[in-house]
């Protein structure tokens, strides 16, 4: 059965019952292996995402860390071989064109590991995602990316929603008449075990052009 995590990012650690969520989901922990979204920075990558993992008492034998140092042959491998595979948060663009140069968008599909994504990693797990200056991209043009697709369904992850109720309605109708927008911010999760689809912190839903708040399932 698959699981996929979209997670925000937290201010501290996971809260109890998603930490606990997460812990019956997580029966495999032999290997974790992080995908960076910065995969030109080799220091320090991956610290924060794996500390919130070590503080609800998730421990893998093994921790792999996929960047620019590691050839794309060994990161299919990795890939491949993972209990869980974690999309670290970051720069979304350049974790895109990271994904799509070493050819990994297929590979996670096909996994079937438990996904995560932070942020940045959220973002880039779901079917497409709208790239615009107003969610703080440095572009002139708004552009809607293709991300893995493990959910037919987009994400914003990571963003001030009560403050922009009205301009992320407007930005984002075009994408919600094609498709669910599942928007959160800080310590926040949308889990997706099988057809299930259960959710943590504040999340709205974008859908034809109407937004609502979901109720906590997690």
């Amino acid at each position: 059965m698959k699981t996929h995590y979209y997670l925000g990012w937290f201010s501290n650690f996971f809260p109890e019952k998603l930490g606990k969520v997460l812990q019956e989901d997580i029966t495999d922990r032999k290997s974790l292996t992080m995908i960076s979204s910065n995969p030109s920075l080799y220091e320090g990558d991956g610290a924060t995402e794996r500390s919130w993992l070590d503080q609800a008492g998730i421990i893998f034998d093994e921790y792999h860390l996929i960047n620019y140092r590691v050839q794309k042959e060994a990161a299919h491998t990795l890939i491949q071989n993972a209990s869980v595979i974690f999309l670290l948060g970051g720069n979304t663009v350049e974790q895109n064109d990271f994904l799509m140069e070493y050819e990994l968008s297929d590979l996670i599909k096909k996994s079937g590991s438990v996904v995560i994504g932070a942020s940045a990693g959220a973002i880039n797990m779901s079917a497409k995602w709208l790239c615009s200056k107003n969610f703080g991209y440095k572009v002139e043009n708004s552009y809607v990316y293709d991300g893995i697709g493990l959910d037919d369904f987009s994400v914003l992850s990571h963003f001030d929603l009560e403050n922009n109720i009205a301009m992320l309605q407007s930005e984002l109708s075009p994408l919600s008449e094609k498709m669910n927008i599942y928007a959160s911010n800080k310590d926040c999760a949308v889990r997706v075990k099988g057809e299930k689809i259960d959710i943590s912190g504040n999340v709205y839903l974008i859908s034809h052009s109407k937004i609502q708040k979901l109720d906590e399932t997690l």
